[in-house]
């Protein structure tokens, strides 16, 4: 039986197909029609299961050390835009929290210098709450 090469190419086809997965997951939920809500779960979780599969052969291809561009990972394994849109919480929350148990967001250079955006951001979000009331 033949196996699959493992390259930069495969990776980044297993992390198209899951962005696929995701929309797909994401319109049984939402939009498509079923008879009741157990067959919708049964369908989600389906596509659940085949996704979930998909990102345990997408990271251990990272684990080995095949390269990547950190843009071409689908949103929902973007460790940074989990918590900011609630990408994830369409998908199995366990699978995501496993993927990123180790990964942690790294600090701005910029924090607490001129350069550092946030504070100015928050100064400018008060004055604008502060004149719409």
């Amino acid at each position: 039986m033949p196996t699959l090469p493992s390259g930069k190419y495969q990776l980044k086809s297993l992390h198209l197909e899951i962005a696929l997965f995701d929309r797909k997951v994401a319109h049984a939920r939402n939009f498509e029609v079923f008879a009741d809500e157990g067959r919708r779960d049964a369908a989600v979780a389906k596509l659940n299961s085949k996704r979930i599969l998909l990102v345990r052969i997408a990271q251990q291809m990272i684990d080995e050390g095949i390269e990547y561009r950190q843009m071409d990972r689908p949103r929902s394994l973007d460790p940074y835009s989990v918590g900011k849109q609630g990408i994830c919480s369409v998908f199995c929350e366990q699978t995501t929290e496993q993927i990123f148990a180790t990964s942690k967001p790294t600090p701005s250079p910029y924090a607490g210098t001129v350069l550092d955006y946030q504070l100015s951001l928050a100064d400018y979000k008060k004055r604008a709450r502060s004149r719409r009331n």
